[in-house]
């Protein structure tokens, strides 16, 4: 199942456990006083408590291990349970059934962890607006210097709503999202430059498919795409009109509500009529066809996650096999005429999950202690990077893994980064730390060109709006209005040149119908 029918899918689980458990069980089973929770860690009688934590159970535990005591498990016992009384009990949820079992378990208060976590956001909201959740400001205030210093009130912020803050929100290491790639051999083979602007890159397409440098024949593919974000969105960003600054709408279904947008449609019209993009991209929703045809050496260019072609055995390591005379590098090439000619793209929030006490736990503040220990000192590195000298070595203030690990070492980690609540990815003290331990951990015959994909993938950005309240059409269209994006993505980028303006309107006004005109609405009142 593809990534974005997985989406619809939980999501209307999501709604229908909601429905069905919070509506009456989650304010029934939450509804003690707001003073419970924060009272319970702050007895200070010296009476032993166990603090439960949520942990995601992947099914990859290594035979020595249990999911819930393990090398990580036992190292946070001994150096924050022991010392502060506590006995912290991780409870296990199938990763895959995260949004069902959390929901069955908040209803049911008496076995809720006192630390939850999910990363749709819309299930948060749902949490916080039925009283199922802690205020945990003051707490943060009083028990939390480390962690509020750790994550900033930029990222704080994604977890507030109407003023209290519901969620404590993880903090993502690596913010840059989308690189495009060019192949720099064909263009040497032509006496081309690298383009530099959408007119540019679309001339070098057309020359792509009229003179085949690469010599393939009907393989030739000027330009890989797929119904995919990492493919769509780079192109679509690159027309848009930021709503302010460098903000845009956070969901990817808002796009369509964007300025540009529908010239962003014209364009995409405009490659696939004349044959300058992957003929069936509306058949390769999870890139898999895209991915081969990089691979094959077929694709001149292409745009896709910054990251995903570096790992080991991924497409830039198969295209050097396939073809060893070839020169994939990253480039800039996209231009934004309603943005002054930047190349604009989006970059991921400061955010990763949002971290939950519900109301009905009474250790409340040893959940805040524990976070603010887990931001304390080399704790963090302690737990994703394990031992020193054993699983990794210190270059230059960075944990770099070794590559001579025994399988010992390894296993420990095996759910270092589902246990490092607080920081998605390694945060390192700031970004350019966080990015160079990043690009080591690839290959080191990768890195050089990581690096440089990066540099694309930072340059102009624009991040999402931050609302200090739920957008309630979000939660109740999200599905509908997702899946309405890839069908007018498709059906205007194949419909013939003059049938374009008349598709387009089409679309659009179903878009809209389908929940697009309350959604926008919503959106434009909370910008005020």
């Amino acid at each position: 199942m593809n990534r974005m029918t997985r989406k619809g899918s939980l999501k209307k689980l999501m709604g229908l456990a909601l429905t069905a458990v919070m509506g009456v069980s989650l304010l029934a089973g939450c509804g003690s006083s707001d003073n419970k929770s924060a009272e319970g860690g702050a007895a200070g009688d010296g009476k032993r408590v166990t603090l439960k934590v949520e942990l995601f159970d992947r099914g990859k535990t290594p035979s020595q291990y249990t999911i819930s005591n393990n090398f990580i498990s036992q190292m946070i016992q001994k150096n924050f349970g022991d010392p502060n009384n506590i006995d912290v009990q991780f409870v296990p949820v199938q990763r895959s059934e995260e949004v069902t079992k959390l929901n069955v378990l908040m209803a049911s208060a008496s076995d809720v962890p006192d630390i939850v976590f999910v990363y749709d956001s819309s299930v948060f909201y749902r949490y916080a607006q039925q009283g199922g959740l802690t205020d945990v400001g003051d707490l943060i205030n009083q028990y939390g210097p480390n962690l509020k210093k750790f994550l900033g009130e930029d990222t704080l912020k994604f977890g507030q709503v109407e003023g209290q803050q519901f969620a404590i929100p993880g903090k993502r290491a690596i913010t840059a999202r989308y690189s495009s790639f060019i192949r720099q051999d064909w263009l040497d083979k032509l006496g081309m430059p690298t383009p530099k602007t959408t007119d540019e890159l679309y001339n070098t397409l057309k020359a792509f498919k009229e003179k085949d440098p690469g010599q393939m024949g009907s393989q030739n593919i000027p330009m890989g795409f797929a119904l995919a974000p990492a493919s769509y969105e780079p192109l679509i960003y690159s027309f848009i009109k930021p709503i302010a600054g460098d903000k845009t709408y956070s969901q990817r279904y808002e796009l369509p509500l964007h300025e540009g947008f529908k010239e962003s449609m014209q364009f995409l019209n405009k490659l696939y009529n004349e044959g300058l993009i992957s003929k069936d991209f509306s058949l390769d929703k999870d890139k898999t066809q895209l991915g081969k045809d990089v691979s094959n050496g077929n694709v001149g260019f292409f745009s896709e996650d910054v990251d995903s072609i570096f790992w080991p055995e991924a497409s830039y390591d198969l295209l050097k096999t396939n073809k060893p005379d070839s020169n994939l590098i990253p480039a800039d090439v996209y231009t934004n005429s309603n943005a002054d000619g930047k190349h604009i793209k989006s970059r991921y929030g400061s955010n990763g999950m949002y971290i939950m006490i519900p109301k009905s736990s009474e250790r409340a503040a040893e959940a805040i202690k524990y976070l603010d220990w887990m931001a304390s000192g080399k704790n963090l590195t302690d737990i994703y990077d394990g031992v020193e000298g054993e699983n990794y070595d210190l270059v230059d203030g960075i944990p770099v893994t070794k590559a001579d690990a025994t399988q010992e070492a390894k296993d420990r980690l095996f759910n270092a980064g589902d246990t490092a609540i607080i920081s998605n990815g390694k945060n390192l003290g700031d970004q350019a730390m966080n990015e160079k331990a990043w690009i080591m951990g690839f290959p080191p015959a990768n890195q050089e060109v990581l690096k440089k994909a990066l540099e694309v993938a930072n340059t102009d950005t624009v991040g999402p709006i931050v609302f200090s309240k739920p957008i309630q059409a979000e939660m109740k269209y999200s599905t509908a209005l997702t899946d309405k994006l890839d069908v007018i993505i498709v059906k205007t980028a194949m419909a013939k040149p003059a049938d374009f303006d008349s598709v387009f309107e089409k679309e659009m006004a179903d878009y809209m119908s389908l929940g697009g005109t309350e959604l926008k609405k919503e959106l434009e009142a909370a910008e005020q």
